[in-house]
C-alpha cells in the first residue's frame, strides 16, 4: 500500500518517460507492463508535463552495428543460425517496446486517451513477446546482447518525432506490417525443424502484431478523414518522404486485409 500512495498524482508521461529511459532489458519489460497496468488501473493521470527522450536507455550489449556491417546467420537448422535468428527476433521486439512507449508518451497529449491506451497495450504486448524470446535464448544456452543488432531501427522514430502521421504510416504500417510478411515463412521453418514451442512463440507474436497493425492503420485513417485527405494518397506520400527503404512484395494480404491494410495503400508503392 505505501508503494501505490507513492505513486498517486503521478503523470502518465512522467511514467512512460522513466520506463523509456531504462536500460535493463528486465526491468524495461518489467517497467513497460507496469506502466500500462497502472494507466488501465487510473493510477496515472493523463497529463504531459514531461517531454520524452531523444533516446530511450539501452543496455550496452548487444553492440549495435548499421545493416551492411551485420554478420551473416548462416543457414537456419545449424545451432548458431538458430541462435542468430531468435536473437534477432528479440531484438525487433525490445526496441518495439521504446517505439510504442514514445508513441504514447510524445504524442498522446494531442490524440488523447483511447490513443494512449492502445498504444500502452501494445507496449506490454511487446514486452511479453521479448520476454518470451529471451527465454527462448536461455533455452537454446545464449542470451539478448550475445551477438551484434541492427542499429536502424529506432531511426524510424528519430525521423517521424514531429508528426504523428508520419510516425504512424512508417512503424506500424510499414515496418510492423514487414513482420506479418515474414512471419509465416519463419514459422513453417522453425516448426519444420520440430521446434514447437519457438512455432507457440511466433504464432503468438503475428497474432498480436495484426491487431498492432490495425491499431496505427485505425489512427492514421482517423487522422487523414478528418483532414479531408484519402488514407491511401497521404501514406504513400509519407512512406515516400520519411521511409528509408522500399515496401517490396512477398505481402500477407489475408493478415495485412485483417489489419484493415488493404492493398490500395501498398500496390502501387511496391511496383
Amino acid at each position: 500500500m505505501t508503494g501505490a500512495r507513492a505513486e498517486i498524482g503521478e503523470t502518465v508521461a512522467a511514467a512512460i518517460r522513466k520506463a523509456l529511459l531504462t536500460g535493463e532489458p528486465g526491468a524495461k519489460v518489467f517497467a513497460a507492463r507496469e506502466v500500462a497496468r497502472r494507466w488501465r488501473l487510473g493510477q496515472v493521470e493523463f497529463a504531459f508535463d514531461q517531454p520524452m527522450p531523444a533516446r530511450p536507455a539501452w543496455p550496452e550489449r548487444p553492440e549495435l552495428l548499421p545493416p551492411n556491417r551485420m554478420p551473416k546467420r548462416g543457414k537456419g537448422g545449424s545451432e548458431r543460425g538458430r541462435i542468430a535468428l531468435w536473437h534477432a527476433l528479440a531484438h525487433i521486439e525490445f526496441v518495439a517496446i521504446d517505439l510504442a512507449l514514445d508513441m504514447a508518451g510524445r504524442f498522446g497529449a494531442g490524440m488523447g486517451r483511447d490513443f494512449v491506451s492502445d498504444f500502452l497495450s501494445i507496449a506490454a504486448d511487446e514486452a511479453m513477446h521479448f520476454a518470451l524470446l529471451d527465454r527462448k535464448l536461455r533455452k537454446l544456452g545464449s542470451h539478448y546482447g550475445a551477438l551484434p543488432a541492427h542499429s536502424g531501427l529506432w531511426g524510424a522514430a528519430e525521423e517521424t518525432s514531429h508528426d504523428v502521421s508520419a510516425r504512424l504510416a512508417i512503424v506500424p504500417m510499414v515496418l510492423e506490417a514487414r513482420g506479418l510478411d515474414v512471419t509465416p515463412a519463419t514459422l513453417a521453418r522453425v516448426r519444420a525443424q520440430g521446434d514447437e514451442d519457438g512455432a507457440k512463440i511466433l504464432t503468438r507474436i503475428l497474432d498480436d502484431e495484426i491487431r498492432h497493425v490495425a491499431i496505427g492503420t485505425r489512427h492514421f485513417v482517423a487522422i487523414s478523414t478528418d483532414n479531408g485527405e484519402k488514407p491511401q494518397d497521404r501514406w504513400k506520400k509519407l512512406v515516400a518522404r520519411h521511409f528509408r527503404g522500399r515496401v517490396k512484395p512477398p505481402f500477407n494480404d489475408s493478415a495485412r486485409s485483417a489489419a484493415g491494410l488493404s492493398r490500395d495503400f501498398y500496390e502501387i508503392v511496391a511496383s
